[in-house]
């Protein structure tokens, strides 16, 4: 008997931790896409000193151009900077056009870091960060009312 009614207490605990881990699942929120952009560029942070501002320049990069692939469904990754300046200048998404100056000044700061393998100053990179921020802060998608 003793068997029997820890084996079925042991079920009962094990069925209400799934219970309870699903409620959780459920009621925390998803995040968008441009949260997740948003906190993997806090992420980049701590990069944002002069002996890391090469790895800065090349994590903000990459997000960001994920980020765009991601939000409007265009190739940003797989080219470089002046090619997707360019392919900008030809698109027709209004919303990457009229963000293009801020794209272009923040990709060339990333690759000023990334390939002439100079140091920015803290400053400039937290231009670069603010740049990004308020491109994905601009450019995400709109709240459901």
């Amino acid at each position: 008997m003793l068997p029997a009614a820890l084996a079925a207490a042991v079920v009962l605990a094990l069925c209400i931790a799934y219970v309870v881990r699903r409620r959780r699942r459920l009621s925390s929120p998803t995040l968008t896409l441009s949260e997740r952009t948003l906190q993997r560029l806090e992420n980049t942070r701590p990069l944002m000193r002069p002996e890391t501002a090469r790895a800065f320049g090349i994590a903000a990069s990459e997000l960001i151009r994920d980020y765009i692939e991601k939000r409007f469904n265009v190739v940003a990754t797989q080219r470089t900077t002046e090619e997707f300046l360019q392919a900008l200048l030809r698109s027709s998404n209004e919303t990457l056009v009229s963000h293009r100056p801020l794209l272009a000044e923040f990709l060339q700061q990333c690759d000023f870091v990334k390939f002439a393998g100079d140091s920015l100053a803290v400053t400039d990179m937290e231009s670069a960060f603010q740049s990004a921020r308020r491109f994905v802060l601009e450019t995400g998608e709109m709240p459901i009312a």
